[in-house]
């Protein structure tokens, strides 16, 4: 979400993001979320005559944008960033094969997390509770549960584990237990609106300049989408992806994101003792982090959104020979 925008969507650290990215322009990289483009237009300036770069999303309404981009070396996928791999390796007889029939080697992998502006700017997705609209929450709206059908079948319980540890919300037993009791009243919530009422009602601390729904609303999308999951699932396929030397890259925009990469980081820049064998040869690091990075003053004076943001950067890599990963 920097100085390129599409449409209402701003995208946050985009010259950070792609500067770290892109190390040979004729390379071949991934942007696993391609959103409205403002990350994939600006990869496409740096890349050379031989450069490509496949974009991928969960949402049509970004695939449908990505029309807009007219240039042979772009590819989009209507897909999630954690089947990339298995998508890249469909593509080996069109761009993404060399012709031994390996994959072609990946340069860079860009993951920019969360909701998007005009998703979350839409009333009909669901996804904001300024807007009175149905309550659906879906990345992908031709498949899956949206968020109202979750709310009217899933027991108490569990709708307030899902507030509790993806909302961070300390009334999360309150307001499962309210949206239960609307439920059996005979009025289950269906819109954005009843939703946002409710957890005021349930909320009795209010955080300053927070909207008492916010968490909720967070861990609903979260759940709904699977998104910790699709991340730790991305990050493996990153892994699998990218050649020695090729960079992965990604933004975060709230703790729980940016705990799950900064793990897989770390886990992945070390040695490891396999303690069953401890005469064997350590697993060779296959990651080196290279850098976390805030947005600056500028970029949060003009855009609000990008306070919470965290960059973060890798590099692959080479593993030596006779040594498996």
């Amino acid at each position: 979400m920097n100085s390129v925008a599409t449409g209402s969507h701003t995208p946050v650290l985009l010259t950070e993001a792609v500067q770290a990215l892109v190390t040979q322009p004729d390379g071949f990289y991934v942007d696993g979320t391609f959103g409205r483009g403002g990350h994939a237009r600006a990869v496409l300036q740096r890349l050379g005559p031989q450069g490509r770069l496949v974009a991928f999303d969960k949402d049509p309404q970004a695939v449908a944008a990505a029309a807009a981009i007219d240039d042979p070396r772009f590819t989009i996928r209507h897909a999630g960033f954690a089947d990339m791999a298995a998508e890249l390796s469909g593509m080996q007889s069109g761009m993404g094969a060399d012709q031994g029939g390996a994959m072609a080697p990946v340069h860079g992998v860009l993951l920019d997390l969360g909701v998007s502006s005009p998703q979350i700017d839409d009333a009909a997705r669901g996804f904001s509770f300024r807007h009175d609209a149905p309550l659906d929450m879906r990345m992908d709206t031709t498949r899956g549960e949206t968020a109202a059908e979750y709310l009217a079948r899933a027991d108490m319980r569990d709708i307030e584990g899902v507030i509790r540890d993806f909302g961070e919300e300390r009334f999360a037993g309150p307001i499962a237990r309210a949206v239960v009791a609307r439920r059996e009243s005979g009025s289950a919530v269906r819109s954005t609106g009843e939703l946002a009422a409710l957890v005021a009602g349930a909320v009795k601390t209010r955080e300053p300049g927070k909207d008492p729904a916010t968490r909720t609303f967070q861990a609903l999308r979260i759940h709904i989408n699977a998104e910790l999951e699709a991340l730790q699932q991305g990050l493996r396929a990153a892994l699998l992806l990218l050649a020695p030397g090729g960079r992965l890259v990604v933004i975060s925009f709230h703790s729980l994101e940016d705990r799950i990469v900064k793990t897989f980081i770390a886990a992945e820049s070390r040695d490891v003792v396999d303690r069953r064998a401890p005469m064997a040869p350590p697993r060779p690091l296959l990651l080196h982090a290279l850098g976390r990075i805030k947005p600056g003053a500028g970029e949060l004076a003009a855009n609000p959104r990008a306070r919470s943001a965290v960059l973060r950067v890798a590099e692959r890599t080479a593993v030596p020979a006779g040594v498996r990963q």
